[in-house]
């Protein structure tokens, strides 16, 4: 290795330090006078538990004080300069959760997922760190609930513990991510300036940043799929199906969700097995996508267990509440379309937010329409949102179709059009004496025909079932 080449790597990774301690000392002043201030959400939060929750607080803002004044003597590992402020108010909520009720709890969460989307915002640092924050984070809750918290390990999990956790892992990866890129594109512009022969190792690097950007998006491709239920699992009770799923990019904003559940029974009526499945668009696509889709996600899967919740209707109003309570700062939502039939009754429930379903009978198309409104966000009104239970008698050899509008939106044909849900209905139509599976072969050849040449213009998921 020639002189130039070490000179170039010390003078890049100088200014990857330079540029990681500015974003570091920005976020530990952030937590010396925000943590503090947050408090004022205390007060209305847990009334109760104030005046301690706001010693904690000020004695959390101090210690990162004390590290930012001090910060040349950590000039060896200047990654403590965010690692005291983000460890601190990790430990800090999870003594604030431990002495939460249910309710107390469930407004906190938010808390904590801005811990760390704040995290992945301002931090630059190596992923160990990363673990250690995730680690000490779950040793201390577990401590903290142990020793002052008499609630159960469901009422946690249920209540924000699951969904802090999901966000928590994917913060790692998210990190890790924006450390690699940002590191590999100051190599870059470095580069730029050097001989024709730094210019040479400029291409070595790009190609190992496009590596290592690939290998971690790839990798929260690995996280998005395993929290998609499993084929396997569906084929068990939908037995002539398909799921159409191709993302625009690696990970992807549209999703699909699936369980079996047994309904409450009655006193004139035993349980039934229904099975419910759901289509759904997040907002954008590629990593902030999945991101949704993965708390959109957690949440479904929550929802099966509430009590309140018997309804695709309800389901969706839960799922809207706990994703704009959680992310109240975040005006992004998603589109879906929530189904729940039973197999022996043909009996079928449908709710939708902007997403409706099509049933093709004996070659005619019947369109259940959605309400015109997100999941997420606020209400315009303020009030809280409604959404409508379709009930529909099904007959043996219907098919229903669940999708987003990814397929129908594609630019494509001979001018370069949008295909528009018309000309969708229309193939869907044409395809009724097919089975479920060479269906999906005929919607992949026409998708692939139609786009040509041209780029995919968003994720496509279609999702087909016959009675």
């Amino acid at each position: 290795m020639t002189n130039n080449s070490i000179d170039f790597k010390k003078t890049a990774e100088l200014n990857f330090k330079q540029f990681a301690n500015k974003y570091h000392f920005i976020a530990a002043w952030v937590a010396i006078i925000l943590n503090p201030i947050w408090g004022i959400s205390d007060y209305f939060n847990s009334p109760n538990n104030f005046l301690g929750f706001s010693v904690f607080r000020i004695v959390i803002s101090f210690v990162v004080f004390i590290t930012v004044i001090n910060r040349k003597k950590f000039s060896r590992c200047s990654e403590l300069i965010a690692l005291v402020p983000v460890l601190g108010i990790s430990i800090q909520n999870a003594f604030m959760y431990s002495l939460m009720n249910v309710e107390e709890l469930h407004n906190h969460t938010f808390a904590y997922i801005a811990l760390f989307i704040g995290a992945g915002m301002f931090v630059l640092w190596n992923t160990v760190f990363s673990i250690i924050v995730v680690v000490a984070s779950l040793i201390a809750n577990v401590l903290f609930f142990a020793i002052n918290s008499d609630l159960t390990l469901n009422e946690i999990l249920m209540n924000g513990g699951l969904l802090t956790t999901t966000v928590a892992l994917f913060s790692i990866v998210l990190i890790h991510t924006r450390t690699n890129l940002t590191r590999k594109t100051i190599y870059a512009q470095i580069a730029l300036a050097e001989s024709n022969l730094q210019l040479e190792h400029k291409n070595e690097l790009i190609e190992e940043k496009n590596k290592d950007i690939n290998d971690s998006i790839n990798y929260a491709e690995r996280i998005q799929l395993a929290i998609f239920p499993p084929l396997s699992k569906i084929e068990d009770y939908l037995k002539d199906y398909f799921i159409l799923f191709q993302p625009k990019d690696i990970v992807s904003g549209d999703f699909y969700w699936f369980s079996k559940l047994n309904t409450t029974p009655t006193d004139n009526k035993p349980a039934e097995e229904i099975v419910v499945i759901a289509a759904v668009d997040c907002t954008g696509h590629g990593v902030p996508g999945a991101l949704m889709s993965i708390i959109g996600s957690v949440i479904l899967n929550q929802s099966i267990t509430e009590k309140t919740v018997n309804t695709p209707a309800e389901a969706l109003s839960f799922l809207d509440g706990q994703l704009s309570n959680n992310l109240n700062s975040i005006n992004d939502g998603m589109d879906i379309s929530f189904c729940a039939i039973n197999q022996s009754s043909l009996m079928l429930q449908y709710a939708g937010a902007n997403n409706s379903i099509y049933i093709v009978r004996q070659n005619k198309l019947i369109e259940i329409k959605s309400d015109k409104i997100a999941i997420g966000g606020n209400n315009e009104n303020g009030s809280k949102k409604v959404f409508t239970n379709h009930v529909y008698q099904l007959e043996k050899n219907d098919c229903i179709y669940l999708f987003t509008d990814g397929f129908a939106d594609q630019f494509g044909g001979d001018n370069g059009k949008k295909l528009k849900y018309k000309s969708f209905q229309n193939l869907l139509i044409e395809m009724d004496d097919f089975s479920m599976k060479e269906q999906q072969q005929k919607l992949v050849s026409f998708f692939q025909n139609w786009k040509g040449d041209l780029d995919q213009t968003d994720d496509v998921l279609v999702i087909g079932i016959r009675t």
